[in-house]
């Protein structure tokens, strides 16, 4: 019994160890897990250079809308060429040039190396580093001054929205986003997670800013995340993952590697209980 009773200090510290590991990978670790956030810092997501973008222009008047749109300009095409050949039937006589580009007909608007993109009719506009809703307004107010839609609605986003996260995460990889909001905890769910060797309070995001990249680092284990102009990420940014300085030594946590364990120390911490309850019982003679 005295064997027995001797390891007990070992398995207390067995479990008490594996209780102190997830405040070491939490996050938000300063704010109440009851209380909300306001998040202070403002989305603002500006386009670049290299950007591909998705512009749609709607209208009660479908036929005005169809020279600004690749989708209906192609459609509106490939329908005049069936009515031209007398077909009736036209959506049944479809050509097979526009079936088989009916998959590709949204190449985007490419922004060049000036800042421009080539849009039908309006011609070369300058969009290099405004916001997705400005670019939305200025086609709108010129299809309504110049008299070629009179209640457009226009829409823009990215098809080339795309983040890198990189370092200590499950599943490193190049992130291509539908839209153009994504936040930092959302990538960072999309690549598996930060892993038990990643530091959570320096993560470094890297931005282009001006033709150079800028690096900002941000402590996810802080409510001043939500302030941080990284909250939300922009395109071509790369979130990277420092590793702990055990994984850069290539030392070891003990209390990372016994985690798996803990729950077994526990069990074997209740069976002796019960057995040293037993025995001094039974010295006592109360169980026969």
């Amino acid at each position: 019994m005295r064997r027995i009773i001797s390891i007990l200090p070992v398995l207390l510290v067995l479990a008490t160890a594996s209780c102190s590991v997830p405040r070491e990978i939490a996050y938000i670790r300063d704010a109440e897990r009851d209380s909300a956030q306001q998040i202070l810092s403002n989305y603002v997501n500006t386009i670049h250079t290299g950007d591909q973008l998705y512009i749609y222009v709607y209208s009660q008047m479908v036929e005005s809308v169809v020279p600004f749109n690749q989708e209906t300009h192609v459609y509106a095409i490939e329908l005049s060429k069936l009515n031209a050949a007398g077909y009736s039937n036209k959506p049944a006589h479809m050509s097979e040039t526009y079936k088989k580009r009916k998959s590709h007909l949204v190449d985007g608007y490419l922004v060049d190396e000036n800042g421009y993109i080539m849009y039908p009719i309006l011609g070369k506009i300058k969009v290099d580093g405004i916001t997705y809703d400005s670019l939305q307004n200025l086609i709108q107010q010129r299809l309504i001054n110049e008299d070629y839609v009179k209640d457009p609605i226009v829409t823009v986003s990215p098809l080339n929205f795309r983040v890198s996260v990189v370092g200590e995460v499950r599943n490193p990889k190049e992130l291509h986003i539908t839209g153009n909001r994504l936040t930092i905890l959302e990538a960072l769910a999309r690549c598996g997670d930060i892993t038990m060797y990643g530091l959570r309070d320096n993560v470094v995001v890297m931005r282009e800013k001006n033709g150079t990249i800028t690096p900002i680092e941000v402590d996810l284990t802080k409510k001043t995340l939500f302030d941080s102009e990284v909250y939300y990420l922009q395109q071509n940014d790369i979130v990277y993952v420092e590793p702990n300085k055990l994984k850069r030594s290539k030392g070891v946590d003990v209390g990372l590697h016994i985690r798996p364990y803990s729950s077994i120390a526990r069990s074997i911490l209740h069976l002796l209980h019960r057995s040293y309850v037993r025995y001094v019982f039974d010295r006592r003679g109360l169980f026969h």
